[in-house]
């Protein structure tokens, strides 16, 4: 059966590793192997920095609200939830690093925080609404 966990914490950067401790606990507490929880994490870390950094920025603040879903369970998920400015996932374009032919000092500033999100999580979507920002992620177990 499913347990959801709850950490709310002020949307800063310094609360970072916080919410990583949290995160990491919980899909560990999940079973997941060692893989799977640091690729939970890090698309973790960059959503919230995400948040910190564009959607509350440095004249806004706010908090931000994690829901885990996890135990015994197939599925691995967290939804983070902010009152920070909306933006548009599909406007964010994707770098070109699948091509193996990428220089990491020309890539463009942007979009490799959502790359990340999407290359290691399984699922990734976003909901905005008046109630505020919603990013749900998915992490599948591992066969």
């Amino acid at each position: 059966m499913a347990d959801q966990r709850v950490l709310t914490v002020p949307g800063r950067f310094d609360q970072l590793a916080r919410i990583s401790d949290f995160v990491t606990k919980a899909a560990r507490d999940s079973g997941f192997g060692e893989d799977d929880v640091f690729h939970i994490q890090m698309a973790v870390d960059e959503a919230c920095a995400n948040i910190v950094e564009h959607s509350y920025g440095p004249a806004r603040s706010g908090d931000i609200l994690l829901v885990c879903l996890c135990g015994p369970i197939e599925d691995f998920q967290i939804e983070i939830m902010d009152q920070g400015l909306p933006f548009e996932p599909e406007s964010i374009p994707l770098p070109q690093v699948d091509s193996g032919n990428f220089d990491l000092d020309s890539l463009q500033v942007g979009g490799l925080g959502l790359y990340f999100m999407r290359k290691l999580m399984d699922e990734v979507s976003f909901d905005f609404d008046t109630r505020g920002n919603r990013l749900k992620m998915v992490k599948r177990r591992s066969q």
